[in-house]
């Protein structure tokens, strides 16, 4: 009989809590029910037609269907700096240096992890966060330390309590810690930060010395006069940190998977290394319409914004008439709501399980990001109107049944 073999790393991954609720979900559907899903942040719209149109363009060239370059070729890593340059005032990017393009920023962050971090290493990642923040160090052999992340009503990041709890995770790391991850605005609960957050971290990890993975996915999506700071509006930035972000969601480009890296240049450095041993980069087409989307016109990213604006409003009024009330936040594609009170005691799975079953609505449990998220559960605004609408009078059914 041929000996059972373990799987280390496999060992070290949970169980996906989100694969309960997906379960049970397209149980339901195979059922013939109707699922309302709130459940992923995946937009429910097409990519604009002109990205589509040169997509397409570029896909009837024989000469694009070759091998292209693992790190982005190099109007797409010219794109991603001048997109800086536009957005952030940041005009030191180098293509060359600082700039790497990645299928989606999920895979840039993954493989940069596998580059950089050695077995033992620790990491620090805020809790709640979006899984893939903390696994990937771990898959990669190091050791995540946590500390809460807390903010207020306004979704804005208690600053100073921040610092204070980061300094004592610090210092009480052993080894010391080498990385810190932060993700504003943040996935899962929408948190957002100040410029003067990212100098205060860049003077820490010049003084402490550890290095800054920073994302920023959600930077286009903001409301109410917020905007997204750049870590690199930081001075001295450069010297410590790298930042992720993806075409996913400002564009509705999810199933393209491109996105990019830039920053530090011996961060990127190995991360271009990996990738040139690991694979040949996106579909060269895919790139080059990524390029126009960045250079290109930014009505379309407005026009997404102004949805889920609406979107976000209706959710939040519908949801208050059904007797659920949350906090308005001011940035990303989500609600992070805090469980109603007559089912608080239900824990975040539980409760997603029972709207699931009992109102035919899907939402992301809070527990599957972290410990400290188990009061809330993450709503996408990825429903229309109507859709939303439908979810509150169930939900408003469902609670009365308590």
């Amino acid at each position: 009989m041929f000996p059972e073999i373990e799987f280390e790393r496999m060992k070290r991954l949970p169980n996906y809590v989100f694969a309960e609720v997906n379960n049970i979900k397209m149980e339901a559907r195979r059922a013939g029910e109707d699922i309302i899903d709130f459940s992923m942040g995946n937009p429910d719209g097409p990519a604009p037609q002109h990205i589509i149109d040169k997509l397409k363009e570029t896909a009837d060239k024989p000469k694009n269907h070759g091998y292209s370059a693992s790190a982005g070729i190099y109007k797409l890593r010219l794109a991603i700096c001048n997109w800086y340059k536009r957005k952030y005032g940041v005009d030191y990017l180098d293509p060359n240096k600082h700039a790497c393009a990645t299928m989606g920023s999920k895979e840039g962050y993954v493989h940069l992890v596998q580059a950089v971090v050695n077995v033992g290493d620790v990491a620090i990642v805020p809790d709640p966060t979006y899984p893939i923040h903390s696994y990937a160090f771990m898959l990669s052999g190091a050791a995540i330390h946590k500390f809460e992340l807390s903010f207020g009503e306004d979704f804005k990041v208690d600053e100073d309590l921040f610092f204070q709890r980061l300094q004592t995770t610090l210092d009480e790391s052993i080894p010391k810690a080498k990385y810190v991850l932060v993700n504003f605005p943040h996935n899962p609960t929408c948190a957002t930060v100040t410029p003067e957050f990212y100098q205060r971290l860049v003077d820490l990890a010049k003084k402490e010395r550890f290095y800054i993975i920073s994302d920023i996915a959600y930077a286009d999506i903001t409301f109410d006069g917020y905007t997204t700071p750049s870590i690199f509006q930081a001075k001295g930035a450069i010297d410590v940190a790298v930042e992720a972000f993806t075409l996913s969601k400002s564009y509705n480009m999810a199933g393209w998977r491109v996105g990019f890296m830039v920053g530090n240049e011996k961060l990127i450095g190995a991360l271009k290394r990996i990738k040139s041993w690991l694979d040949y980069g996106m579909f060269t087409p895919i790139q080059v319409a990524a390029t126009v989307a960045l250079d290109g016109p930014q009505e379309c990213v407005t026009e997404h914004i102004e949805k889920y604006h609406y979107r976000r409003d209706v959710l939040i009024e519908a949801f208050k008439e059904a007797g659920w009330e949350m906090n308005t936040p001011n940035a990303s594609m989500f609600i992070w709501a805090k469980i109603p009170e007559k089912a608080r005691h239900l824990g975040s799975m539980e409760f997603s399980k029972q709207l699931l079953t009992e109102a035919k609505v899907a939402v992301s449990p809070g527990i599957g990001f972290g410990h400290y998220g188990d009061e809330y559960v993450r709503i996408a605004l990825i429903e229309n109107e109507k859709r939303i609408r439908q979810a509150a009078k169930n939900i408003k059914k469902y609670l009365n049944s308590l």
